[in-house]
């Protein structure tokens, strides 16, 4: 969804401050929203230790022995990931296909909320998340906008980088240049997102220079704040770059919005882990690596149109 996400709060997306082949072949299950799953399994401790892929060896051995990368995601932002006929498709679903390739075992898409993924990373429940979700230190140490802690940090590989962009009605009828040109005016975002906290940053910025404070409409996902932007009941709506312009080009056959060019707060987007799991963040950036060595992660990112998010090199906790 630019980090996020990140296009997101103890789980803020970034989406930044925001992340096709309609089924991903061989090694990747795609799941619906919920905990459906499409098909797939387990593979066999035998056939685990004959894994002949090249990074196989380094994953934990409950990896290598379930065969599956359990992945918490929110599919509600295309091209990072959506849902189509059933199957999580985008992005991340086709990055996490050839990271597949070089790990030997399947990732496992489950769609659920946005604010939910990281507290789901660190109970358990997914061993990854990957949804567009910006690294920065907040998330990183577990601390909430104003510096308390919340909860458990959680560590980040990152692999892609976006910023926040700013979406109007086609024709941008209030003339929008700008997030400053938000002060006194409503804007719709997605909650718990960190492009949820940009507006409140610029919120304070217009009123300590005496103008009005951004009237802020937060909704539980994505599709509600379009729609408040589409009925104009809010002048513009904030996601990431790659979503917002994914969502001009495709929204009433791109007669609905037009994305301001601008983006703020551009900052890498990662793979969720617990700050335990060492093992398995260490040898997904390994796998990172490899993909865009090897060009399978520029092929993805064509495919989407999300070339402008290309990173030369993954990091672990690169966001600031």
């Amino acid at each position: 969804m630019t980090a996020g996400t990140t296009r997101r709060t103890t789980a803020m997306r970034s989406r930044t401050a925001a992340v096709g082949a309609i089924a991903v072949a061989g090694a990747l299950i795609l799941t619906g929203c919920g905990d459906q799953t499409n098909g797939g399994g387990s593979s066999s401790t035998e056939s685990a230790k004959s894994n002949s892929a090249p990074l196989f060896s380094k994953l934990p051995k409950s990896i290598q022995d379930a065969g599956v990368i359990k992945v918490g995601t929110n599919a509600e932002y295309a091209p990072m990931e959506s849902t189509e006929g059933g199957k999580i498709v985008g992005v991340d679903p086709d990055l996490a296909d050839a990271l597949s390739k070089q790990l030997g075992v399947k990732f496992q898409f489950t769609s659920g909320s946005f604010d939910g993924l990281i507290t789901a990373v660190n109970s358990g429940r997914y061993d990854i998340a990957m949804s567009s979700i910006t690294d920065n230190k907040q998330r990183q140490e577990g601390l909430d906008d104003k510096g308390k802690k919340l909860g458990e940090g959680v560590d980040f590989v990152d692999y892609f980088v976006a910023g926040t962009a700013i979406y109007v009605k086609k024709g941008n009828p209030e003339k929008i240049e700008g997030i400053e040109d938000l002060c006194g005016k409503t804007a719709a975002v997605q909650r718990g997102t960190t492009y949820e906290q940009a507006l409140k940053d610029q919120s304070k910025k217009c009123t300590s220079g005496g103008k009005k404070a951004i009237d802020i409409e937060s909704f539980d996902n994505d599709t509600e704040a379009q729609t408040r932007v589409k009925s104009g009941g809010a002048v513009a709506g904030i996601n990431d770059y790659p979503v917002a312009v994914d969502l001009a080009r495709k929204a009433d056959s791109g007669n609905a919005f037009e994305v301001i060019n601008k983006q703020y707060d551009a900052g890498p987007f990662g793979i969720v882990l617990t700050k335990k799991n060492t093992e398995l963040r260490d040898v997904l950036k390994e796998a990172v690596d490899a993909i865009i060595k090897d060009g399978s992660y520029q092929k993805v990112l064509a495919k989407w149109g999300a070339q402008s998010g290309a990173i030369e090199q993954s990091a672990i906790n690169g966001g600031k």
